[in-house]
């Protein structure tokens, strides 16, 4: 139940912020710190957040509530190019400099992670814990991977 609230909450948050994606700079979106390095973590972070609910939420058997979860992925997934502005590598971002070099495969990635969200979302609303577990299984390569190999510095090793 409380993870179902959370997500309801960030859908909320996201569907408010969602109004004000590329169309208006990171530093005007409400909220903004005018740090986008910043901003874009938070939304990474988010994402981390959102996905180990669906992984919470699986284990638990609570296939319908991923449903929630993954639709706010998929809207959070729309406002990731616009984090990205021209520019905005600095020392302290993960960042890859291939994002600004490839930034139309670097979209397509993005529009990968919403499509795969999307796809997540509507197994989820099947309450077919079969077919939504086999999204899950395959989420990571086929949604976080598409972004994160090619445009993200790897974190570094645990020893």
């Amino acid at each position: 139940m409380r993870s179902t609230k959370l997500a309801l909450g960030l859908l909320l948050a996201l569907g408010a912020a969602g109004c004000a994606t590329t169309e208006q700079p990171v530093a005007q979106r409400p909220g903004a710190t005018g740090d986008v390095v910043a901003e874009r973590q938070r939304l990474m972070k988010l994402h981390g957040a959102l996905w180990k609910d669906v992984q919470d939420k699986a284990k638990a058997g609570n296939i319908e509530g991923i449903a929630v979860t993954a639709e706010a992925m998929a809207l959070s997934a729309q406002r990731i190019p616009g984090v990205f502005p021209q520019g905005s590598l600095t020392e302290k971002s993960k960042a890859k400099p291939e994002v600004w070099q490839k930034f139309p495969e670097f979209e397509a990635a993005a529009k990968k992670f919403e499509t795969e969200s999307v796809k997540l979302r509507d197994a989820a609303k099947t309450k077919n814990a079969v077919a939504t577990n086999a999204v899950i299984k395959d989420f990571g390569r086929n949604a976080c991977a598409t972004c994160h190999q090619p445009f993200r510095v790897p974190p570094p090793r645990q020893g």
